[in-house]
């Protein structure tokens, strides 16, 4: 019994400690600087307006072109100082034909698909600006998106920015894709105060071009590992809410869940790829900030919630499943109650019914679902660099 209460409370904490711990140690770190960082000497007003490339991967993304570009032409920033590069390899739905209408924006096209990553490769070949902005075809940027992101360059410290993902809110599964999200770019923004967010977000982020290395073709989170192999240079990856990407949600579950396992399945790719991040006596606060913010996610936090709910079940039993002066119990059946409730929100929400309350365990529980799909489908090498877009809202 002392082993199996090891690992139960040993797993407990890692968990805690993953979702919640680590943005309450956050909070609490970044106060601390607060009362010892001296205030720093006033900077020139002087504007910092770079000519700035607008850089967009994308395959059959004609019923986005329009408003894609005239988002892009309505930006708060110099337009003679934004060029616009975008590589359409694959396409077969006239998405290069239709760009190369447009004045003012560089197309480049190859029939065959390689997938994004190669897209991207090949593309930053074409960039001669000093700062490249990438951003997906179907996501919408806020009006000051590309004036906050050079902003934040002024530092030369500076090597990577990430703007925040937005989901329109149109449904309940969207509210709560839309919490997570809110408070994911609450601890980017405490992680970006501390030192450096931990990952970029695809759907917006730049980098110095001349810190920009071409990653291996086959890769499946081009912006995390990206942003972290530049961030691998002693620089750091800095964060503006204020200049973000607004996208639809998922339309459905299904698709969801899909989005999230090639997600989850990159998320192990990128630990092995970025192996040398685990050792803190080499990257110090850089590895502390990897491993609590992004590997426990992809790792021991999903594994350890069957743990404890194996180890639980014989605990439980030891001491009486109805015995509640122990603690063990009331975990049992706390439990058994969340994954039920996680379940019938599941159940219920691809039956398009819709109660609130149970879409936050729900969500939870897909989250760490797809984490253990991503990891048998990346063992069997299954996830294709060319990945089937998750239909939107």
């Amino acid at each position: 019994m002392l082993t199996l209460k090891i690992l139960f409370w040993t797993f407990l904490f890692i968990i805690f400690y993953s979702y919640l711990g680590y943005g309450i140690l956050l909070f609490f770190l970044i106060r601390m600087k607060r009362l010892i960082r001296k205030k720093p000497l006033p900077g020139s007003e002087e504007k910092y307006e770079p000519e700035v490339t607008l850089f967009v991967a994308a395959y059959n993304e004609k019923d986005f072109l329009e408003k894609k570009i005239e988002n892009s032409r309505s930006l708060d920033y110099p337009q003679e100082k934004v060029h616009q590069i975008w590589v359409t390899d694959g396409s077969d739905d006239g998405t290069p034909d239709r760009l190369r209408e447009y004045e003012g924006i560089e197309v480049y096209h190859k029939p065959e698909r390689a997938g994004k990553i190669a897209a991207m490769n090949r593309g930053m070949e074409f960039v001669k600006t000093p700062i490249v902005i990438f951003s997906d075809g179907n996501t919408m940027l806020g009006k000051e998106s590309i004036r906050r992101i050079v902003d934040l360059f002024k530092d030369p410290k500076v090597g990577c920015v990430s703007g925040e993902k937005r989901v329109a809110i149109t449904g309940s599964t969207a509210a709560t894709e839309g919490i997570y999200w809110k408070y994911e770019s609450t601890l980017k923004r405490w992680d970006a105060e501390l030192n450096t967010v931990v990952g970029a977000a695809g759907e917006l982020f730049a980098v110095r071009t001349e810190l920009h290395k071409a990653v291996e073709p086959d890769t499946l989170l081009d912006d995390f590992i990206i942003s972290l192999r530049i961030a691998e240079q002693g620089y750091t990856i800095q964060y503006d809410p204020e200049a973000y990407a607004l996208e639809n949600p998922s339309a459905n579950v299904r698709e969801e869940l899909k989005r999230k396992i090639r997600i989850s399945a990159g998320g192990i790719q990128s630990i092995v790829r970025l192996k040398e991040l685990l050792n803190p006596f080499r990257y110090g606060l850089l590895s502390f900030q990897y491993i609590s913010h992004r590997v426990l996610r992809w790792t021991l936090a999903p594994l350890g919630l069957l743990i404890i709910l194996v180890c639980n079940f014989f605990l439980a039993m030891h001491t009486g499943f109805f015995h509640f002066s122990s603690i063990y119990p009331w975990f049992f059946w706390g439990q058994l109650l969340f994954y039920v409730t996680a379940l019938t929100g599941w159940l219920l929400e691809d039956r398009n019914i819709k109660i609130k309350l149970l879409y936050i365990p729900f969500y939870f529980f897909m989250m760490n679902l797809a984490v253990y799909l991503g990891l048998f489908r990346y063992l069997k090498r299954q996830q294709s660099v060319n990945w089937e877009r998750a239909k939107r809202g």
